[in-house]
């Protein structure tokens, strides 16, 4: 069974910072790709994605400069590190899996989730 939980989310003040986890399981974890979306409301925003041997990245436009994907494909896990929060960075944050190994655009698991909420 294919299972992708986060962690790390929490209350920051704005400026502040956060590390999320994701860690797979019942995956062959460096096989994929995966990425980091949120969703604030209705809006699901997808915001990064790292190959499988991390060697290639994409940001999206609203996080670039503040946002670092990584992984460690030892620890099946992959992290998402937040500088800089911005209350707009309040959302749910999640992580998905690539369909297959050859894409970096189509995710067919997700998990359940981590709140982060920049407040002050």
């Amino acid at each position: 069974e294919v299972q992708l939980v986060e962690s790390g989310g929490g209350l920051v003040q704005p400026g502040g910072s956060l590390r999320l986890s994701c860690a797979a399981s019942g995956i062959t974890f460096g096989n994929y790709a995966l990425s980091w979306v949120r969703q604030a409301g209705k809006g699901l925003e997808w915001l990064s994605v790292i190959s499988s041997n991390a060697g290639t990245t994409y940001y999206a436009e609203s996080i670039k400069g503040r946002f670092t994907i990584s992984r460690d494909n030892t620890k099946n896990t992959i992290y998402l590190q937040m500088n800089g929060l911005k209350p707009e960075d309040t959302a749910v944050y999640f992580c998905a899996k690539a369909r297959h190994r050859a894409t970096m655009r189509e995710y067919d698991y997700w998990g359940q989730g981590t709140q982060v909420t920049v407040s002050s």
